[in-house]
C-alpha cells in the first residue's frame, strides 16, 4: 500500500504534467506559419511558393535564410 507521501507525490507529477501538456505551445503551429510566410517571401522573388512552402515544412528556418539570400527574379 502506498503511503500518504506517495501518493501526494503522484498526484502532483500527474498534475504537473497535465498542466504542461495542456499549455505547452504547439510548435507544429509555428512552424507552419513559418513555412507559410516562406511561401509568400518566395512568390515576392518571383519563385515557386508552392514548392518553397514544402521545402519550408521541411527545413523550417533554415530555409528561410536561403529564401531572404536568394536573388529576386
Amino acid at each position: 500500500m502506498l503511503s500518504e507521501e506517495g501518493m501526494m507525490m503522484g498526484l502532483l507529477a500527474a498534475i504537473h504534467g497535465a498542466y504542461y501538456s495542456y499549455l505547452a505551445p504547439p510548435y507544429f503551429v509555428g512552424w507552419g506559419t513559418l513555412a507559410l510566410i516562406n511561401g509568400g517571401l518566395a512568390q515576392g522573388k518571383n519563385k515557386s511558393g508552392l514548392l518553397w512552402f514544402l521545402i519550408s515544412l521541411l527545413l523550417g528556418p533554415v530555409a528561410t535564410l536561403i529564401v531572404v539570400l536568394l536573388p529576386k527574379g
